[in-house]
């Protein structure tokens, strides 16, 4: 996205999930009316769009957002899709009319690619095919997800090498642009005239980005695993029950496949019991973590704070306190 687009610069709080990205918002927003500035929240999470999804994607409660103004929250219905391009878009239009208001700004969320999209802009990868794309969905079905794998390790070793077994949006994609153009998408990229994140991209000059960042490991994972144990005592069965029961709503659309919400709909398929839903969602969300810590330690010029530690939290709020003295 060109400077020229940004007359001043614009903060950004990322983390691996259940590192505390929204507890520091809200510190931050709490902290900065208190001086005088109103910040509004542009959430920059793929399972916050959607509609009747809020226990499971951690979304801000009711009384949070009547407190501090969030945007890109409940703003489609599970069935539909978005997409990195539209959340750039979305984010950039909104970034000026928060900016008109003489608020200030602020992304937060884990969606590191929606943050790609919007700091470096999209590759230009070829559009989708609708034919190529069912008879793939097809295959994965037929196959399972790891064989797929397999298969693009083969075509794309390199793309293969960054994906989940079961990463089965990626995967599908990675397939479809190798089939249709007969070129990885690994060459896509490499081709590609923009600089889109890739390992040793630098933070773009009209960006803050504040990463929380763990020092150990083992502290994120027992968070992860109390915040899923809260999840399901506050009704996440009963939420995907509900789901499900919604006209169009089925377990391939991408809102269904988001971490949680495709085990506990697993669960009520009955192909596993409680115990198993609870390792396999677990397992899937230090997965997450796992692959957002790869995207922000691949940025230079981040600023990382540890979230787990007071004085890092609080760093972290001084730091971007004193952030918002520029970013207006």
């Amino acid at each position: 996205m060109p400077t020229e687009s940004h007359p001043a610069p614009l903060l950004s709080l990322a983390g691996p999930t259940g590192s505390g990205k929204t507890h520091l918002a809200m510190l931050l927003a709490e902290a900065a009316q208190a001086r005088g500035i109103t910040v509004e929240l542009i959430s920059m999470d793929s399972a916050l769009v959607y509609r009747g999804m809020d226990i499971g994607s951690a979304k801000p409660t009711l009384t949070e957002r009547a407190a501090v103004k969030h945007h890109l929250i409940d703003i489609l219905d599970p069935t539909e899709a978005y997409s990195a391009a539209r959340f750039a878009s979305d984010t950039k239009r909104l970034v000026s009319e928060i900016r008109q208001r003489g608020n200030v700004p602020v992304i937060v969320g884990g969606t590191m690619l929606y943050w790609r999209a919007f700091a470096y802009g999209l590759s230009s990868l070829p559009p989708a095919d609708s034919v190529i794309r069912a008879h793939l969905d097809a295959q994965g079905k037929a196959l399972g997800w790891p064989a797929m794998h397999a298969e693009l390790m083969a075509l794309d070793p390199i793309t293969a090498a960054r994906l989940e077994p079961n990463d089965s949006q990626r995967i599908q994609r990675a397939l479809e642009v190798v089939q249709a153009t007969g070129k990885p998408m690994s060459v896509w990229l490499a081709e590609s005239p923009s600089d889109d994140g890739r390992a040793g991209s630098l933070i773009p000059g009209w960006l803050r980005l504040v990463s929380l960042e763990p020092s150990e490991r083992a502290q994120l994972h027992q968070n992860l695993e109390s915040r899923f144990d809260a999840m399901l005592h506050a009704g996440l069965i009963d939420e995907v029950r509900t789901l499900r029961t919604q006209p169009g709503i089925h377990a391939d659309l991408p809102s269904m496949r988001a971490v949680g919400y495709r085990q506990v709909w697993e669960f009520l398929e009955g192909h596993i019991n409680t115990e198993q839903m609870r390792y396999k969602a677990l397992a899937a969300t230090r997965q997450l973590g796992k692959r957002q810590l790869t995207w922000l330690r691949a940025i230079e010029g981040r600023t990382v704070f540890n979230p787990f530690d007071a004085s890092g939290l609080q760093s972290a709020l001084q730091y971007c306190l004193q952030e918002l003295g520029t970013v207006k």
